[in-house]
């Protein structure tokens, strides 16, 4: 707890460090991405121009197009498909009592322990043997699987700290338990909702692993896979390369600006509830 000016100064500074630390990197690739070809290099400098040129180039020479609709496709997928299941598993856990529940919920965390480079080859062989190699499948499945069991350990910490009173007055009213799920914790916990949600986006765009080992397609790749294709296509061209990069983390940036607040908020009452 803060107590004086100096603790407040100490914070603060340690925040601008942190910050500038944090930001540093960032600038220089927008700085790499808006220079002339020639003109970028190492370190952070101000770039010779607003060569937006570079932009046009990387999208047209490395198929962005393309990949980013690979992309919005299979996270979109494991989004809406994850969140619907770690919903009503998170429910179940949090909310009501049945045989085998605390088992069954440490399965559930189990999988968050596992690491995805322990699972990918015996995964590989699964889905050869299935015929779902190089699908889209091969890339939704085994994420909306990782993504539950985080989904569902976020979503448990919500709705077993839910008022009990509220959800007594529900069912005083008539409400079945999907009404009191859908029309009243639902609504209620729309913070801890997109939580999960922004999350479980980022870690499904930048999946790096999966797309390399599943797909072998071009017209499958995800933006991450396809970025260092380019990479090693372009490896010379500085100024091409973050503009490449750039493409494929401005997605990420925008759907965590525009869920900022709802994104900060779920995070610190998850935090209070702890």
């Amino acid at each position: 707890m803060i107590t004086s000016r100096r603790d407040r100064v100490l914070t603060y500074a340690v925040l601008l460090v942190f910050t500038v630390l944090a930001l540093v990197p960032v600038l220089q690739v927008l700085s790499a991405a808006l220079s002339s070809p020639g003109a970028a290099g190492p370190g952070l400098r101000l770039p010779d121009g607003l060569h937006l040129e570079n932009f046009a180039d990387a999208w047209t020479r490395g198929q962005f197009g393309q990949y980013l609709r690979s992309s919005v496709l299979v996270s979109v997928a494991v989004v809406v498909t994850a969140a619907v299941l770690s919903t009503l598993a998170a429910y179940a856990f949090g909310t009501m009592r049945f045989p085998g529940a605390t088992v069954l919920f440490y399965l559930f965390v189990l999988g968050l322990t596992i690491p995805e480079e322990a699972v990918v080859i015996p995964l590989y062989y699964d889905f050869r043997g299935v015929g779902l190699l190089d699908t889209y499948w091969a890339l939704v499945l085994p994420q909306v699987a990782q993504s539950v069991a985080f989904g569902t350990f976020w979503m448990r910490t919500y709705f077993a700290g839910s008022s009990q009173a509220l959800i007594e007055a529900a069912r005083c009213d008539g409400a079945t338990s999907w009404g009191v799920l859908w029309r009243v914790l639902v609504p209620s916990g729309r913070p801890a909702i997109t939580t999960m949600l922004v999350i479980t986006f980022m870690w499904t765009w930048n999946e790096f692993l999966l797309a390399l080992v599943m797909v072998t397609s071009d017209s499958r790749r995800t933006v991450p896979l396809g970025l260092a294709f380019f990479q090693g296509q372009h490896s010379s061209d500085t100024a091409l390369l973050a503009a490449g990069a750039v493409l494929v983390a401005t997605p990420v940036v925008l759907v965590y600006l525009f869920f900022q607040r709802r994104f900060v908020e779920g995070m610190l009452s998850g935090a209070i509830k702890e």
